[in-house]
């Protein structure tokens, strides 16, 4: 089980960088893939990238044109998404989610969620 909560989401201006948190509290993080997704009002939620429990390895969706890194510090529990040249398609509630890769071919565990608007 794993309890997970995002932060660093806020209204800016098209063409900022923004870094987004993830904050996970779980037995055995590094177990644990790890993903971002997000959410338009409306919309259906999509993935915007994954990174495995060791970190070794990354996917990206391929709208994010190398704009998006995501990242993970399993010392700190904590993975990262940064965010460059952001455009106003960009706007959504940003949500990560885990997968226990030992366990689960889905992912099962989600925070609540942060929102990033971007104006133009």
């Amino acid at each position: 089980q794993v309890q997970l909560v995002e932060s660093g989401g806020r209204l800016v201006q098209a063409g900022d960088s923004l870094r987004l948190s993830c904050a996970a509290s779980g037995r055995t993080f590094s177990s644990y893939g790890m993903g971002w997704f997000r959410q338009a009002p409306g919309k259906e939620r999509e993935s915007v990238a994954a990174i495995s429990g060791s970190g070794s390895t990354r996917a990206y969706a391929n709208y994010v044109k190398g704009r998006f890194t995501i990242s993970r510090d399993n010392a700190k529990n904590t993975v990262y998404l940064q965010m460059n040249s952001l455009k106003p398609e960009d706007t959504a509630v940003y949500y990560c989610a885990a997968r226990d890769q030992g366990a689960s071919p889905r992912y099962d565990y989600w925070g609540q969620g942060t929102q990033v608007t971007v104006s133009s």
